[in-house]
Parts: structure tokens; sequence; C-alpha cells
């Protein structure tokens, strides 16, 4: 473990600690000191992507969950020592805390406290780039603060002068506050909405086109980025950090037929991911909606790689239910999971049908996976026949660049054709006259 900075312009001493409750199962003994560990890795990982240096770190297994503190006494005071000793500011406690535990807590150790939301929030609202993005974060942000004013606010016996002729006590400064956030939050959910119908919009004119999307899920940190560069050529942000995308990103792509389809970049899951920002990132997910193929990019490598994988698709499935949902009732049959990072295995698993084994990093199994897209994309396609004029030029462009020509001969008189097309395109192809 690291020392703790002395350099009062270096990062800021922090620690992490994880109340762990077994989940229901996985067995006792070694299966679950992994599990705890790997979910500690991943909050320490969460914590340096806010820029602090993490000095301290800690499981604390949980018999009973205490209403004041979450921990018991003796774990509170254990951690206190601890992280005195290390000169720790900020503690990161990796679990949802409610206003009075988070208020118990910074008093019990005399330092800034902040939960899995808070710290979830505060990577969100340091990435976001977009307009949308950091309309969606400060949605999240204010609506998880509105809960908070009563740790935020101590000074509740003050007021401000009330209206009317018989005076009275007026508003608390907590109720103008939460006024004030209602009236922004509310304002919010209508610039939000008007996100939501200009992407419909953009859908629209997409289905124009239209070319085919495919969108990129996952866990964060699971290597979407990085894949989305490897596909495209783009220069998408991508690192080895949790969340280092949060604006989705599209581009269009050529597949090996030569077919045109457009690959989007959306915003990583992650396990407990705070209610506040599976609301607020609702339209984010609707293009994953819309897609005609979902890749869901999972990190092989990772120890709680089946865990990850159910809570991806716990957020998919919950996006499938519902008043309004936005996935239809058969989404999983447009799903394929790309086991990314073999790089770091020493066996690859083996390929199939729904699953293709590769590396982003290397290249290594890229080939095969645009292979798959291929035929996914064209299970839906239809195979038509048309004979052009020999002048009609245009018309034999339009079916290059719209379809997948298999076969064709040329004659004095004609040029006939074997075109694999979307059903909308060959509909498009018959309005000209031409087929």
């Amino acid at each position: 473990m690291s020392e703790p900075t002395t350099d009062p312009a270096g990062p800021t001493p922090a620690a992490v600690i994880l109340p762990w409750e077994r989940p229901h199962g996985i067995p006792d003994g070694r299966g679950a000191t992994r599990a705890a560990e790997a979910r500690l890795a991943e909050a320490v990982g969460l914590a340096a992507s806010i820029g602090v240096a993490i000095v301290h770190t800690g499981i604390f297994p949980l018999r009973a969950r205490r209403p004041s503190t979450l921990l018991g006494e003796g774990q509170v005071e254990a951690a206190r020592v601890a992280m005195a000793a290390q000169g720790v500011q900020v503690v990161v406690v990796d679990a949802a805390l409610s206003p009075v535990q988070q208020r118990n807590l910074e008093r019990a150790w005399g330092c800034k406290v902040i939960d899995r939301t808070g710290l979830i929030l505060e990577i969100f609202g340091e990435r976001a780039r977009t307009r949308e993005g950091s309309l969606q974060v400060e949605l999240a942000h204010l609506s998880y603060q509105r809960t908070r004013l009563v740790r935020s606010w101590t000074h509740l016996e003050r007021q401000r002068g009330g209206f009317g002729f018989l005076g009275g006590p007026g508003e608390s400064q907590i109720e103008i506050d939460r006024r004030l956030i209602d009236e922004r939050i509310v304002k919010l959910k209508k610039e939000l909405e008007q996100v939501r119908r200009t992407r419909g919009l953009h859908r629209k004119q997409r289905g124009k086109v239209p070319y085919p999307v495919i969108a990129l899920v996952g866990y964060t940190n699971a290597g979407k980025s990085t894949l989305f560069n490897a596909l495209t050529g783009a220069g998408v942000y991508a690192q080895d950090q949790l969340f280092a995308t949060l604006d989705p990103t599209m581009r269009a792509i050529r597949l090996p037929s030569g077919r045109t389809v457009i690959l989007s970049d959306t915003v990583g899951f992650i396990s407990e991911l705070p209610t506040q920002l599976v609301e607020a990132f609702r339209a984010t997910l609707e293009e994953v909606a819309a897609a005609d193929v979902i890749l869901h990019v999972r990190d092989i490598a990772h120890p709680d790689t089946a865990a990850q994988r159910a809570d991806v698709m716990g957020v998919l499935g919950d996006l499938a239910v519902g008043e309004d949902a936005a996935l239809d009732e058969e989404w999983e049959q447009r799903l394929i999971e790309v086991l990314n990072k073999t790089d770091l295995l020493e066996d690859a698993p083996p390929a199939s049908a729904t699953a293709v084994p590769v590396s982003a990093l290397t290249g290594e199994g890229l080939e095969a996976l645009r292979t798959l897209l291929d035929q996914r994309v064209a299970a839906g396609y239809v195979t038509e026949a048309f004979t052009l004029a020999p002048g009609d030029g245009a018309g034999l462009a339009w079916l290059y660049e719209h379809g997948e020509v298999i076969e064709r001969s040329d004659a004095d008189d004609a040029i006939r054709v074997s075109v694999r097309l979307s059903p909308t395109d060959l509909a498009r192809f018959a309005q000209r006259g031409a087929a």
C-alpha cells in the first residue's frame, strides 16, 4: 500500500471501504473472498478515476446493517485509526449510504465521505462532454442531492420572510433549496425530452438511408471503445479506466460484403448503477433499443466476467419490460457476445454462432467478428434479380452501394444482376420503376 501524499498540491489521500454482504449464490470460502476482492478492486478503480490517491483499503463483512453508520461500532473505530495513520481526507464507501449514515461516518472519521452513488455521479460529471450527457448527469445529481439536503444543511432554524398580510414563519432554507432543485429538475426533464425527440428524428433520418445499426454495450472497462476504434479506425477516447466513454459515438463501417453499417459506442454498465442514472440515461440507451444488432462486449479475462454479464443483461432486460418498454421481446435474438481481451488468457474460449473471442488490442478475431456481423445483418435480406438497361449506370451504382451484388452478366442489350437487399431497400428500388 502506498504512503499518503505529503505534497499539498498532489492528489488527495483517500480510502476505499467495502461493506461486504455475501451475495446470494456465492459460496463460502475462497469463492466469496475472490468476489469481495474483485468488487473492492472495481471500487478502487472508480475512486482512482476522480484523481485521488488511494492510500488505504478495507473489506468489512456485514453481519447486520446498522441504521446509524451501516458498519458496526468496532469496524468504524478500526477504520478511523487506520485512516488517521494514513492521513486520509476522503473516504469512499462502496455501498449506498443514507444521509444520516453519511453524516455520522463523516463525524466519526473527521473527513469527507462519499458513497458509491455519489462517486459514480462525480465520475459522470467529469466525463460528460456533449450537452446531452451534461444534462443527464445534472439531472441525476440533483435527484440524488435532493435527498441529501438534510445532511448538507444544519441551519434549519434559519428562516426567510414569508409573503402575505399575516407574515408567518416563511420558508426555511432547506425548503428554499429543495424548491429550487425541484424547479431545475422540471426544466432539465423538459430539455431531455427535447433531446429524446431530436434523437427520434435522427433515427428516422437514418432509417431513410437506411443503414443497419450495430450497438456496442457492455460492462464498463470491457473494451468497447478499443473495439470501436479497431473496427472503425476512429480516435474515440479509450483508456484502461472505468467509464472512459459516456457520450454515444457513431461511425459508418463497411463489412466484408461491402455492406455499410453504423456502429454505435455507448456508455458502460456497472453493477448497482444508481437508479437516478438509469432513468437519466434512458435516452442514450434508446440507441441500443433501435439497433439491428447488439454487440455485448465482455472482458472475458476478468474474474467476475459472469457477474458482469448478468448485470448487463439485467439492465437490458429492464429496458424490455414496463409500459414504455424500449426493447422488443425478441432483443436477445439480436445479441452477439464479443469475448474480448483474449490476449490475457492462455486458452481463448471457442467461437459459436452467438459468441466470438477477440482481442480488440491485438486485432485477433476481428475478421471473424466482421464475418459474423455480415451474416447477422444479411439474415433478414432477400435476393432479387434485376435487368437494367445498358445505360442505367445510376441504377447499377445504387444497387452496388445499398446491396450485395452476388452475380452479374453484361450483354449488349441489358445488364442482369442478382442482388441481396434489405426489404426496405428493395421497396425503394422498386419505386424508381427499375424492379
